[in-house]
């Protein structure tokens, strides 16, 4: 959780330096798709942001949707989040339209696809809860994956296919049960307890 806060910071502390210093210099360096210049966005786009209320409107689902991410400990969120930046970034650069794709929006979609995706692949109370909270909050967000002009929706659709792929990857394997191996559970009596049992009788 301390990563993501300090993730959130870093996100803050680029758009004023961005926007009090360098004339909106640094937002310029997004994703742009197919060029070899914005193959630099995959990694700094997701702390890019177009105003201050562009970073504010990805802040809080952030740090929600991170913080269920991160509970489940902080090698899986951050194995998440390396694969949400970098193969959502790579799939946004090589199919996403011409443009300057940047925002943590991706980021956000890609924990809502690992959230998602770990409740379907492995079917635990503790995969499902979270789930279950994410549909009941933020399932308006999927608004974001229907195609909008100046949005980038196509950055919300890779981040989440991402997330549900790290959530596949990262699934916790349920042990099988005897009847899924096969085999019939037998049930043995312990001879020595029983003939003391009897003669106790």
């Amino acid at each position: 959780m301390g990563l993501l806060l300090l993730a959130l910071v870093a996100i803050w502390a680029i758009e004023v330096i961005d926007s009090v210093a360098l004339d909106d210099w640094a937002q310029r360096h997004g994703i742009r798709p197919r060029e070899v210049e914005g193959l630099g966005g995959i990694l700094w786009a997701p702390f890019l942001h177009s105003d201050f209320g562009h970073a504010a409107s990805n802040s809080v689902p952030l740090l929600a949707l991170g913080g269920l991410v991160a509970a489940r400990g902080r090698r899986y969120w951050g194995r998440v989040t390396v694969v949400v930046i970098l193969i959502g970034g790579v799939l946004t650069w090589a199919l996403a339209g011409s443009g300057n794709h940047i925002g943590a929006s991706g980021v956000v979609f890609g924990y809502l696809g690992a959230l998602l995706g770990a409740a379907v692949f492995e079917r635990r109370p503790r995969a499902m809860a979270p789930a279950l909270v994410v549909l009941g909050f933020y399932s308006g967000l999927l608004v974001g994956l229907v195609p909008q002009d100046a949005i980038s929706w196509e950055g919300h659709l890779f981040g989440m296919v991402a997330g549900i792929a790290a959530s596949r990857w990262l699934a916790e394997r349920r042990a099988p049960r005897p009847a899924d191996r096969g085999e019939i559970q037998i049930w043995e009596v312990d001879g020595s307890w029983f003939d003391q049992r009897g003669s106790e009788d």
